[in-house]
C-alpha cells in the first residue's frame, strides 16, 4: 500500500486518537465537577460501595464486612460491599480506579494487590497503584505462622535450619501460586536464612494447607486466623511468626525481626487498607478516614477483629502509603537477590 494510500487512514487513524483523548479529558473534567459537587452538597447523600477484589468468604472480605459495617454510624450512609474477583485483583482493582472520585466507590486494597501484583505480574501493569488511587485509611494487619509437619521432628528455628543446612534437598514450601507473595516469601526465607526449600506453587492458598498437613510439604507460611486451628491441635508445630511482637497465644514462638530478618518479618505481614480513585476531593477523603478510625475504635469490632487474629491500624492516609512503600521496597530486594522474573499466568 503507498503512502498517499495510507495516509488519509492515518490521518483517521490520529483522529481518533485526538478524540478519545478529548473525550477522556471531558470525562475526567465531568467527574471533578460531580465530586466537588458531592462536597458542595453534604457527603454522603447515597450508600457508599466498598469493593473488594476477591470472592466472599475469605479473610479480606470477611475484613471488609467488619469495618464497612461499623462506618455507618460515622457516615449516616451504609457502606456496601461489592466482590469483584478475577485476575488476581485486577478486575476489582480497575473498576475503583476507574470510578468517578467522588467518594461514593471505594476498594479495599491488599499487600496483593497495591503492591507485589505490579511488580511480579506483568498482566496487571497495566493499573499502576500509586497513581490509579489515593490511600484513605489503613484498616488492619494479619500476621504469618511458619510452621512444620509434626513428623519433621522440628521444633525451633535453630533446629529448622540445621536441618535444612545438612539436608538442602529433603524440605518442600508450597505456595500459592507463582509470582504471589508465597512465592516471594519463600524466596526470601532462603535467601535470609542461607537454606535451600524446594517452591512447590499450587493453585490457591487452601491447597498449600492442605499439602502440610498430609506432610507432602514440610515447611508451611499461613496466615494466623487459617493456621491457628491446626497449631492448636498439634498437626502443625511453629517456628517463627510475622508479626510486629509475639502473638498472645503463641508467645514461646519468636518473630522473625527478634531471629534478626526484619525484611522478612515485614514482607509476610499481610496488610489491608481503604482506597479511593485519584481526584477524590480532600474533604471527602478525610470524611472517610475519620469515619474508619472511628470504627477501628469501636470495641465491638476490635474484638471481633482479635478473635480473627487481625490487629486493628487506622491512623491517617499516610500510613497506608508508607506500608505500600516499605512492602514494595521488600519485595524489590527479594527479588534482586533472587534474580526472580516476573510471571505471566
Amino acid at each position: 500500500m503507498s503512502a498517499r494510500t495510507l495516509h488519509p487512514l492515518l490521518s483517521k487513524v490520529a483522529g481518533w486518537g485526538r478524540a478519545r483523548a478529548c473525550l477522556s479529558a471531558l470525562a475526567l473534567a465531568m467527574g471533578s465537577m460531580q465530586a466537588a459537587q458531592a462536597v458542595e452538597q453534604g457527603y454522603p447523600q447515597r450508600p457508599v460501595r466498598l469493593v473488594v477484589p476477591f470472592t466472599p468468604g475469605g479473610s479480606t472480605d470477611i475484613v471488609a464486612r467488619v469495618i464497612a459495617d461499623a462506618m455507618h454510624s460515622g457516615l449516616g450512609q451504609p457502606v456496601v460491599v461489592d466482590n469483584r474477583s478475577g485476575a488476581s485483583g485486577l478486575i476489582g482493582a480497575e473498576y475503583v480506579a476507574h470510578a468517578l472520585p467522588d467518594g461514593y466507590t471505594l476498594g479495599l486494597g491488599t499487600i496483593s494487590t497495591l503492591v507485589v501484583n505490579p511488580i511480579m505480574l506483568p498482566q496487571t501493569a497495566r493499573l499502576d497503584p500509586a497513581k490509579a488511587f489515593v490511600p484513605v485509611v489503613a484498616l488492619a494487619s494479619i500476621p504469618s505462622v511458619f510452621s512444620v509437619h509434626p513428623d519433621l521432628s522440628v521444633r525451633s528455628y535453630a533446629q529448622l535450619v540445621a536441618l535444612a543446612r545438612s539436608k538442602p534437598d529433603l524440605l518442600n514450601i508450597g505456595s500459592a501460586g507463582m509470582g504471589s507473595i508465597g512465592h516471594l516469601i519463600a524466596d526470601r526465607i532462603n535467601t535470609d536464612l542461607k537454606i535451600k526449600l524446594h517452591h512447590i506453587p499450587y493453585k490457591g492458598q487452601g491447597p498449600v494447607v492442605s499439602s502440610a498437613l498430609s506432610g507432602e510439604t514440610q515447611v508451611l507460611s499461613d496466615q494466623y486466623p487459617s493456621s491457628a486451628p491446626h497449631v492448636a491441635s498439634g498437626r502443625l508445630i511453629p517456628f517463627a511468626v510475622a508479626a510486629q511482637e509475639r502473638l498472645p497465644n503463641l508467645s514461646q514462638v519468636p518473630t522473625f525481626k527478634e531471629l534478626g530478618h526484619p525484611g522478612l518479618n515485614n514482607l509476610a505481614i499481610t496488610w489491608f487498607g481503604i482506597v479511593a480513585p485519584a481526584g477524590t476531593p480532600a474533604p471527602v477523603l478525610q470524611k472517610l478516614n475519620a469515619a474508619a478510625n472511628a470504627a477501628l475504635r469501636d470495641p465491638a469490632v476490635q474484638e471481633r477483629l482479635q478473635s480473627l487474629g487481625v490487629q486493628a491500624l487506622g491512623g491517617s492516609p499516610q500510613r497506608l502509603r508508607e506500608m505500600m512503600e516499605e512492602t514494595a521496597q521488600a519485595v524489590r530486594e527479594t527479588v534482586h537477590e533472587r534474580g526472580l522474573s516476573p510471571v505471566m499466568r
